[in-house]
């Protein structure tokens, strides 16, 4: 299963990443070991948001900047609104990465 790396840059993905590297420099980790820790984090994470999110929510905002590059699309919201069953938030500035999931069986 191919995965990309796009979660190791969310909140639990970096500081994963920081304990992992931390264990590497105290040699309670090898190497190795903490690279097939992060492979797995990026399988599970796909995972889990394929098969147990089911919630929708609808963005509007300010549509500052988007780009799109090696099949990957970019977007930076300002003053973006965030409204699902439950709730709605405000956010002043929020970036959206989105990629092709079909990439993934290539």
């Amino acid at each position: 299963m191919a995965t990309f790396e796009l979660y190791r840059r969310s909140t639990i993905g970096m500081c994963l990443t920081e304990t992992l590297d931390e264990m590497v420099s105290n040699g309670t980790l090898s190497p190795e070991l903490a690279i097939q820790v992060l492979v797995q984090f990026d399988k599970s994470m796909t995972e889990a948001l394929e098969t147990q999110v089911k919630s929708k929510v609808t963005i509007k905002g300010h549509l500052h900047t988007y780009r799109f590059c090696d099949n990957v699309w970019t977007f930076i919201l300002q003053d973006a609104q965030f409204k699902n069953e439950e709730s709605q938030e405000h956010v002043g500035k929020v970036k959206i990465v989105a990629c092709d999931s079909k990439l993934l069986t290539q």
